[in-house]
């Protein structure tokens, strides 16, 4: 089975910092960001990324990579295009997390130039295998490069940007993405969504999150302007301030942090959210009841777009507007069609691929695919394949997810292949079971956590936020019973004030899964 995204021409170089600079010529007086009162043009920043673009060459930085460890701010988007100028990659680093934890990415970026840092971060990357620079420090060298535009040839195929990726091992990867596959993503949110100079943009998930990249970029490359927060980690409360305050018209996020926002909304009254144009969302199972209320309200102009993709194809394959799925039946929403110049493939275990309505391996190809893994000569490199279609040989990336494709030819996204768990003797998926615990009664959100005994069986652990009163444990057992097999039903629900999230906004089943071990711990020490 394959779908096939709309075929449009990119222009012979599609490299993304190309179309920032066309609007700096264009409209340079327009503002380009907006952070903590500071406003910027677009003509004020370019100036400010070709002189660290200078900068860089002067290191002989071209083609290698610049680890940017910053808060959001401005001088992270100068540092973000004065490294796209150069023809170098840049890595993010989020500084929200542990030290130890950027220390130990930063060891496994293979050509790594300098780091890009703050007095806020610096302390975080030390010591570092390669030398730590702070923009502000540098101001009075930077004075001394051209502000114009450094004369680099770049091509569609150059390596733009470089994010980590855990997958299934917890083992952090670094994946590469070039600049034709960017370029064809935010050409197509621009053209497909009709996005222009007035689709000013909020960035609200972390900086190390793959979706961040095109919410950072996405404003730049469309002429509108980029709005950043004046704080390290997720705040709902001054995200939904700002969305007030300013002509903000687009988010992207990941999905449990726009349940975040509606939550926020919903309890505290106004319409900000609600009057955006879009937001952007996925990297998870949605759980449609923790937005349907919000969704079907009557002042509800927000077009929300369930989207799909990975780190390692450029991170968007495929969009669906969720307009259409709010009347239809409960169950699981779409994924929708492909980005431009994206195909979706099926396939099964030999790669072969399956019939309409059939299980398989979704297979990326196309523009989005990116480079591979950096510095990496793991089993995971066999993700990135080739295989024969119409005797043609065809680059794709198997993603490792279970998905099929409905009767209107949408994806449906079913779960992890190597999520899948023996519970008693049958595979299950963890996400089947937490779509069944969100359409309880009582339950505003779960989360389902794997455990093994020490006999090595699996057994499954809910985490269940409720709506009001905690939820009895045999209630909530008998009614999944009512719809699942007896082996899917966890042997034990714990009821939480709320689900943890990672850095990234996503469930952080780490945390739960070490929540139960602390649990069980406990429970041993008291006996």
């Amino acid at each position: 089975m394959i779908l096939q995204g709309k075929r449009v021409d990119l222009p012979p170089a599609p490299v993304v910092h190309r179309r920032f600079e066309a609007h700096a010529d264009a409209t340079p007086d327009a503002v380009a960001v907006f952070h903590a009162g500071r406003r910027m043009t677009y003509a004020e920043l370019n100036a400010e990324a070709n002189r660290f673009a200078h900068f860089l060459l002067a290191r002989g930085a071209r083609g290698a990579k610049v680890g940017v460890c910053l808060d959001y701010s401005i001088d992270m988007l100068v540092a973000i295009l004065g490294t796209l100028k150069a023809g170098a990659a840049y890595v993010p680093l989020d500084p929200a997390y542990p030290s130890a934890r950027l220390r130990l990415l930063l060891g496994r970026i293979p050509g790594l130039a300098l780091i890009v840092a703050s007095p806020a971060t610096v302390a975080l990357v030390e010591p570092a295998p390669a030398e730590v620079v702070d923009l502000r420090q540098l101001s009075g060298r930077l004075a001394g490069h051209p502000v114009t535009r450094p004369d680099v040839p770049v091509t569609g195929d150059d390596i733009c940007y470089a994010v980590f990726t855990s997958g299934s091992t917890g083992t952090p990867k670094l994946t590469a993405a070039r600049h034709e596959g960017w370029f064809n993503l935010l050409n197509w949110l621009t053209v497909e969504y009709r996005l222009h100079r007035g689709s000013h943009h909020l960035v609200v998930s972390a900086f190390g999150f793959d979706l961040s990249q095109r919410a950072l970029m996405t404003p730049l490359f469309c002429g509108a302007t980029q709005y950043l927060m004046a704080s390290r980690n997720f705040d709902a409360l001054m995200a939904h301030r700002m969305l007030t305050e300013h002509e903000i018209r687009v988010v992207h996020c990941a999905s449990s942090t726009l349940y975040l926002l509606v939550d926020w909304e919903t309890a505290r009254g106004g319409d900000a959210l609600a009057r955006l144009d879009y937001v952007l969302f996925g990297g998870e199972a949605l759980r449609p009841e923790r937005l349907t209320d919000w969704a079907r309200r009557e002042d509800n102009r927000c077009t929300l777009l369930h989207q799909y993709g990975v780190a390692e194809c450029t991170d968007v394959a495929t969009s669906y507007d969720l307009a259409d799925h709010w009347p239809g039946p409960e169950g699981i929403a779409p994924v929708g069609r492909p980005a431009y110049n994206t195909d979706i493939h099926l396939l099964d275990e030999q790669l072969r691929g399956v019939g309409a309505g059939e299980y398989g391996e979704i297979c990326i190809a196309g523009a989005g695919v990116g480079a591979g893994y950096l510095g990496s000569s793991g089993p995971e490199n066999e993700r990135f394949t080739t295989i024969d279609v119409g005797g043609e040989p065809l680059r794709l990336y198997r993603t490792g997810d279970r998905g099929y494709v409905t009767e209107a030819g949408e994806l449906v996204v079913a779960g992890r292949m190597d999520a899948q768990v023996k519970v008693r003797g049958m595979r299950i998926d963890p996400t089947d079971v937490e779509r069944a615990l969100g359409r309880l009664a009582g339950v505003r959100e779960a989360a389902v956590a794997v455990r093994y005994t020490e006999a090595g069986e699996a057994e499954l652990t809910a985490f269940i936020v409720p709506a009001s009163d905690d939820l009895a444990e045999n209630d909530v057992r008998g009614g999944l019973l009512r719809t699942l097999p007896r082996n899917m039903v966890p042997a034990r629900f714990v009821n939480v004030p709320r689900i943890p999230l990672s850095p990234h906004g996503k469930i952080d089943r780490a945390a739960l899964v070490d929540a139960i071990e602390n649990q069980y711990t406990d429970s041993n020490t008291a006996a």
